[in-house]
């Protein structure tokens, strides 16, 4: 079960849900250990919504696909095709970059 915690305020994305590293989703790993890692953002690529995902113990992003109900529940798939990973981490890491350039930029 994929848990989603609203922690805080909102980014203003302008998506219809809330998201900022206040946000956390909790994955449950195959051993039954629980990782609650905060939202680093939620992205769209080819019309499907992924999200990044900061490891908590680890500067790593965690890039999955995003689907969201209309009752706020949330599902986290995985990305299985290294063609579809490569599209979705070129696109993670321009957003990355992009946003790193607004920063500089204020």
């Amino acid at each position: 079960m994929t848990e989603f915690k609203d922690n805080e305020n909102t980014c203003g994305c302008g998506h219809d849900h809330d998201h900022d590293h206040a946000h956390t989703v909790t994955l449950e790993l195959e051993n039954g250990e629980e990782l609650e890692c905060p939202i680093i953002d939620i992205f769209e690529v080819n019309d499907k919504e992924y999200i990044a995902l900061l490891h908590p113990e680890e500067e790593l992003a965690l890039l999955y696909g995003f689907i969201e109900y209309e009752d706020e529940t949330i599902e986290l798939t995985e990305i299985v095709s290294d063609e579809e990973y490569e599209l979705v981490s070129k696109a993670f890491q321009e957003l990355f970059d992009s946003e790193d350039d607004e920063e500089d930029e204020a």
